[in-house]
């Protein structure tokens, strides 16, 4: 499921990852320091957030519980391509040379990426 989701959103999609079902008092309580958003705010949020398939909810006792229905890794998998799309036209290529020449990447994230080339090509050879 590809989900376009705002800074905003993500925010509180990672506090529903995090936490698992909640209602929107505990979401404003956990959002509070950071965000600084009204109950009101939250509720907007997750109206959208429901439309766009990405939430649900259970009714259930005094409140209404939260719970995301969209897996954290069909997010950031949907955020990675959009982001690829609209800054390197598609091309992984081409935001790994920019990285490289830029000196972005630690010894850490060349050794990490190697791993991940690697479990690709063995996959793919099968």
């Amino acid at each position: 499921m590809k989900v376009h989701l705002s800074d905003g959103e993500w925010k509180l999609m990672n506090a529903l990852w995090e936490t698992g079902p909640s209602t929107i008092t505990e979401l404003t309580r956990a959002l509070q320091e950071d965000t600084g958003w009204s109950k009101h705010t939250i509720i907007t949020m997750l109206a959208r957030l429901e439309s766009k398939g990405a939430v649900s909810h259970e009714e259930g006792g005094k409140a209404k519980r939260y719970t995301a229905a969209l897996p954290r890794e069909d997010a950031a998998r949907s955020a990675t391509e959009q982001f690829l799309g609209k800054v390197y036209g598609g091309s992984l290529g081409l935001m790994m040379s920019a990285m490289v020449s830029s000196r972005a990447l630690s010894q850490a994230d060349i050794d990490e990426l190697s791993a991940i080339l690697e479990q690709a090509k063995e996959g793919s050879s099968s």
